[in-house]
């Protein structure tokens, strides 16, 4: 793989901030997917539990975005960024619902690949960049965009993510600082290589790195990249299928969900550390954290296996098919796997939600069910991945239905609020307002 790199500006490191908030305090930065540590949580925090797009109800902005990028927002002090990819003619269809087709969309039109800020309080676009123009080296799904990686951010520098167009690095003021060419990044079904469905895994800032993790048809890598000027700091090779999920780092680990190759790798050198085969062919959501472990779920596969791994794990993990524990597993729960969505964790429940709406509530600890329930009437998808406000649930359906859940041992649904268009991105939590990105807009609520 031809990697280059382009250096536009040195630029000084500063003080790497800690991105997780003291205990009780609401969240003031939602840095990445899924916010502090991809933990989805924000204590102490009350967004609404109603509001109404049409009356205003409950609504502080709604702002028009340009294009269409399913990447999720994130926020820094008073800066909201996402990112988009704009048809230079026409518009862009998304296909949103429960199906399985596995064509890509034919279209080779000239699109502009852009980053975007926006005012907090007033939704207002402070300014916008074109990082890449040109045609799209990969196709989509009919179910994706151009522009599927959530950007992340230091408080400093803004890392926009565009798969084979590239990797960008700005400033806050939206001044280009580096970019990197991390080579043709094809994501797609293994199984049929024509099936190019797009590049979805986002970056991860960590202190001076940023780890990225490329599992595509041929060439699959994971890496940890200067976040001062884009160069090296280790590349290791996967012996992996495509894969949609961004990485997470846990103490001195870089965990990466897989099909071929869950596993871990040393922080500071890129050296494996265990690793393990999964159950679900097509892994898309993102390793989490809580009580010591380290919970993994992938779908799409015979077996759709929850895994709660020990950080203490080394070596090759393996299950036999009547074993759901071991000395570095600490439970397996067979066929409660989600496909689209990462799991969250509010105190010691954890919460699942497949496709279809079905949401199971499990001890956290121990993997026992605590109690089942369906999100809606099974007729619509659900992709959005949860994120919780105090003790309130939000998950966001594909049709843009996001329903208000109760955190407890048994399952109260307390609201349910259309933004009236679809939605697939993850939501951002920031003090008591709820960032929703919609297909056409970016509502605060």
């Amino acid at each position: 793989m031809h990697l280059r790199t382009t250096t536009r500006l040195a630029f000084a490191l500063t003080t790497f901030l800690p991105l997780i908030p003291a205990s009780g305090e609401p969240t003031t930065n939602w840095p990445q997917f899924r916010g502090p540590a991809a933990s989805g949580v924000s204590e102490n925090a009350k967004p609404p539990i109603t509001w109404d797009v049409e009356k205003g109800e409950n609504i502080l902005w709604k702002t028009e975005t340009p294009g269409l990028g399913l990447s999720s927002p994130i926020v820094w002090g008073d800066r909201v960024f996402l990112t988009t990819a704009v048809r230079t003619k026409g518009e862009q269809p998304l296909r949103v619902g429960l199906y399985g087709d596995i064509a890509p969309v034919k279209d080779d039109s000239q699109f502009q690949w852009q980053v975007l800020c926006y005012d907090l309080k007033t939704g207002k676009q402070l300014w916008a960049k074109t990082a890449f123009e040109g045609t799209p080296q990969i196709k989509r799904h009919t179910k994706a965009s151009h522009a599927n990686c959530t950007p992340a951010t230091d408080g400093s520098r803004v890392i926009a993510f565009f798969g084979s167009e590239g990797m960008y690095c700005y400033d806050m003021a939206g001044t280009l600082l580096w970019k990197r060419d991390l080579g043709t990044l094809d994501s797609g079904y293994y199984e049929v290589p024509d099936a190019q469905w797009g590049f979805a895994s986002s970056p991860v800032i960590h202190g001076d790195k940023v780890i990225v993790q490329c599992d595509v048809q041929k060439g699959s890598f994971v890496a940890a990249l200067n976040i001062e000027d884009g160069t090296d700091v280790w590349m290791t090779p996967r012996k992996e299928v495509p894969t949609w999920s961004t990485p997470a780092v846990y103490k001195d680990q870089v965990i990466l969900n897989g099909y071929r190759h869950i596993g871990a790798y040393d922080l500071k050198t890129g050296e494996e550390i265990w690793k393990m085969h999964g159950g679900g062919d097509i892994p898309v959501p993102t390793p989490i954290v809580a009580h010591d472990l380290i919970y993994i779920t992938n779908g799409h596969g015979f077996e759709n296996p929850v895994y709660a791994f020990k950080p203490t794990a080394k070596g090759k993990l393996k299950l036999k098919r009547d074993e759901n524990s071991s000395e570095h597993i600490a439970f397996r729960l067979p066929g409660k796997g989600t496909y689209m969505q990462t799991p969250i964790i509010v105190g010691e429940r954890l919460y699942l939600c497949k496709d279809n709406g079905v949401m199971s509530c499990c001890d956290a600890k121990t993997g026992k069910q605590i109690f089942q329930a369906r999100l809606g009437k099974g007729l619509t998808g659900f992709t959005a991945s949860p994120v919780c406000a105090g003790d309130k649930l939000y998950f966001t359906s594909e049709d843009g239905d996001v329903y208000v859940v109760q955190d407890g041992p048994e399952f109260k649904l307390l609201g349910k609020n259309s933004i009236g268009e679809p939605s697939m991105a993850t939501p951002a939590i920031i003090g008591n307002t709820l960032i929703v990105r919609g297909q056409k807009h970016l509502f605060a609520i």
